[in-house]
C-alpha cells in the first residue's frame, strides 16, 4: 500500500525533473546556461505582470492627462482601441517568446529572425538598448509617482506646504524609494518561494484596493450631502480639448494615458528563465495581463468619471495630483488619507516588481555583451541568487535621474514619459523582423502559434499601432509651445540612440550576439530530443543537455 501511495508523488517528481531538463535544453540551445532558479508559477507570474502594468493605478496617477486631451471619450473609448491593438502585440510577442524563450527577449528575436541580413546585429543591438532604456525609465517613473504621492499626502493637510516643497526634498524621497525597492529585490531571491509569494500578496492587495476605491467613491457620492454623480452623457460622451490641437491630433495624443497603462507587459518575457515550461506559460501570461489590465482600468475610470465633482478642481488640483484631490473630495479628508496610504503602500510593492523586471533586462543585455563591462554586470551572486551587480547598476542610473528634481523638472518629465515610447518601439521591432523574414523563419518548438491567417493580421495591426502612436507621443501638449511646455521626449530618446551608437562602435559590433549558424542545428536537435517519450527522453535528453551546456558557446547566437 505504501508503494502504491508513493507512486503518484514519484511520477509528479519525475515529470517535474523531465520538464526541468527540457527547459535547460531549450536555454542551452539559445546559448545560455540555467543560472536563475525557475521559482515562478503561472499564477505568480501573472500576478507580477498584472501589477507591473498596474493599469487602474496608472490611470489614477495620470488622470488629468486624459481629461485634457479628449476627456472621457479619449479615456474610455481610446482604451478600447488601445486594448485591441495591444492584444495583437501581446499574442505576436507571445508567439515569438514561445519559439525563443530567452530573457533578452525582443533584441534576441530580431537577431535570430534576421540572421544573415545586413545590419541585423545592429538593429538587434538598437532594440536591446531601447528596451533596456525603456525599463530604466519606467522604473524611474514608478519611483517618481510614489515620490509625488508621498509628498502629496502632506499637501492634503497643509495646502501651503506644496508651495514650499523644494526639488532637493523630492530628490531625497526619490533616493529613499529607489534604495528601498533595490534592497527588497536584493534579499527577495535568497529563498525561491519569497519573490513569487510576495508578488501574489501584492497582486491580491492590488485587486482588493481596486474594489475598495470604487466602492468608497461611489458610495460616498451616493450618500453624502452636497455630492452628486456626473450624468452618463458626460461619462461616456463628453469631449474635452484643452490642448489647442485639432480634434484628430488630440485624439491620438489622448491615447497616451491608455497606452502607458497597458505598457510593460513584456515583464514576463524578461523573467522567462524563471518559470517552468515557458513556451506554454508566457504567451498566456502576456495576453491575460493585457486583457485584465484593460478591463480593470475601464471600470475604474468609469467610477472616477461618475464621481468627479468639479472638473476645474481635477484639472488644477491643489495637491498637484488630480486623483488625490478626487478621493479627498468624495470620501473625505481622513478616509481619503487612509485609502491613499494603502494606495502608496501597494504602489511600492508594484515598484518592486517593476525593478525586478528591469534588473533582469539589464542582466540579460549584459550577459549578451551589450553594455560596457558586460562580464562584470552579468554576474549572478550564488548566495543571493540574483544579478546583484546589474541591480546596483540600474539603481545608480535611476538615482541619477532623480538629480533632475533639483534643477530641470521639464527634462525629468521627458525622461519619465519616454518609457512608453521606448517600450512600444521595442515591441514593434521584432514583429517587423518577423514580417521581413517570413513566418517560416520561426524556430521550431513553439507551443503557441497564431497560424498563417491570424498571425499576419495581428502582426500588421501591431506595426501600424506602434508606428502611429510613436509619432504622436512625441508631440507637445499644444501647438507653438514655449520652452517650458515643449515635449523633450524626442531629445531624450535621441541622446539614448547616440549613446547606443557610440557603444556599438566601441564594443558592441565586436562582441554583441556573435551569430553562428550552429545555433539553428542545436535548437532543432533539442526540439527533436523533446519529442522522445519516457526513458528515451531522459537518456538522450540528458546527453544532449550536457553536450550543449558544456560546449563553449562563445560565438553562438546569444553566446557570451
Amino acid at each position: 500500500m505504501d508503494t502504491e501511495s508513493q507512486a503518484p508523488a514519484k511520477a509528479m517528481a519525475n515529470a517535474a525533473s523531465d520538464q526541468e531538463l527540457r527547459d535547460a535544453q531549450d536555454l542551452a540551445a539559445l546559448g545560455h546556461e540555467q543560472t536563475l532558479t525557475r521559482k515562478f508559477s503561472v499564477l505568480s507570474m501573472l500576478s507580477l505582470a498584472f501589477c507591473v502594468l498596474g493599469t487602474w493605478s496608472t490611470f489614477a496617477q495620470g488622470f488629468s492627462s486624459g481629461l485634457q486631451n479628449g476627456g472621457p471619450v479619449s479615456i474610455l473609448w481610446g482604451l478600447v482601441l488601445v486594448l485591441g491593438c495591444n492584444l495583437c502585440i501581446a499574442v505576436s510577442l507571445g508567439e515569438l517568446c514561445s519559439s525563443m524563450p530567452t530573457a533578452l527577449g525582443q533584441a534576441y528575436w530580431v537577431a535570430r529572425l534576421l540572421e544573415g541580413h545586413p545590419g541585423a546585429r545592429l538593429l538587434s543591438y538598437t532594440c536591446a538598448w531601447i528596451n533596456t532604456f525603456g525599463w530604466w525609465t519606467l522604473s524611474a517613473s514608478q519611483i517618481a509617482f510614489m515620490t509625488s504621492f508621498l509628498c502629496g499626502m502632506k499637501s492634503l493637510f497643509d495646502t501651503e506646504w506644496a508651495d514650499n516643497l523644494t526639488g532637493w526634498m523630492q530628490f531625497l524621497v526619490y533616493l529613499g524609494v529607489t534604495a528601498l525597492l533595490t534592497g527588497v529585490n536584493l534579499v527577495a531571491c535568497r529563498r525561491d518561494a519569497f519573490l513569487p509569494t510576495f508578488n501574489n500578496f501584492v497582486g491580491v492587495c492590488f485587486v482588493g484596493l481596486f474594489f475598495v476605491f470604487i466602492l468608497a467613491m461611489l458610495i460616498s457620492v451616493g450618500v453624502r450631502e452636497g455630492l452628486e454623480f456626473q450624468p452618463p452623457s458626460f461619462v461616456f460622451g463628453a469631449w474635452i480639448n484643452q490642448g489647442g490641437w485639432p480634434d484628430g491630433v488630440t485624439w491620438f495624443i489622448g491615447l497616451l494615458q491608455a497606452a502607458y497603462g497597458l505598457t510593460a507587459f513584456d515583464a514576463a518575457i524578461h523573467l522567462v528563465e524563471e518559470i517552468p515550461e515557458p513556451r506554454k506559460s508566457i504567451p498566456r501570461v502576456l495576453w491575460l495581463s493585457v486583457l485584465l489590465g484593460a478591463i480593470s482600468g475601464w471600470i475604474f475610470m468609469v467610477s472616477c468619471l461618475f464621481s468627479v465633482q468639479s472638473l476645474d478642481d481635477v484639472l488644477e488640483p491643489a495637491t498637484g495630483l488630480p486623483f488625490m484631490d478626487l478621493v479627498a473630495s468624495t470620501v473625505g479628508l481622513e478616509g481619503g488619507a487612509v485609502l491613499l496610504a494603502l494606495f502608496i503602500f501597494n504602489g511600492l510593492g508594484q515598484g518592486v516588481s517593476v525593478v525586478t523586471t528591469s534588473s533582469r533586462m539589464t542582466w540579460g543585455f549584459a550577459r549578451d555583451n551589450g553594455i560596457p563591462f558586460s562580464n562584470y554586470f552579468a554576474y549572478v551572486d550564488p548566495i543571493w541568487k540574483v544579478p546583484v551587480r546589474a541591480l546596483y547598476l540600474q539603481a545608480a542610473l535611476i538615482g541619477l535621474v532623480g538629480v533632475l528634481y533639483t534643477f530641470a523638472s521639464t527634462v525629468l518629465e521627458a525622461i519619465l514619459s519616454v518609457s512608453t515610447i521606448a517600450l512600444t518601439i521595442s515591441y514593434g521591432l521584432p514583429i517587423l523582423a518577423l514580417t521581413i523574414a517570413g513566418r517560416d523563419k520561426l524556430p521550431p518548438g513553439g507551443m503557441f502559434k497564431l497560424g498563417p491567417r491570424f498571425g499576419p493580421v495581428a502582426n500588421y495591426v501591431s506595426l501600424v499601432y506602434c508606428a502611429v502612436t510613436t509619432v504622436f507621443f512625441f508631440f507637445p501638449g499644444a501647438p507653438d509651445p514655449s520652452a517650458e511646455d515643449m515635449n523633450y521626449a524626442i531629445a531624450v530618446f535621441g541622446v539614448m540612440v547616440v549613446v547606443a551608437a557610440v557603444f556599438w562602435f566601441v564594443r558592441g559590433r565586436v562582441e554583441f550576439l556573435q551569430v553562428d549558424r550552429r545555433g539553428d542545428v542545436d535548437h532543432d536537435a533539442v526540439v527533436m530530443a523533446r519529442s522522445v517519450d519516457g526513458a528515451s527522453l531522459a537518456s538522450a535528453g540528458e546527453h544532449q543537455g550536457r553536450e550543449l551546456a558544456g560546449r563553449d558557446v562563445k560565438g553562438t547566437v546569444g553566446g557570451k
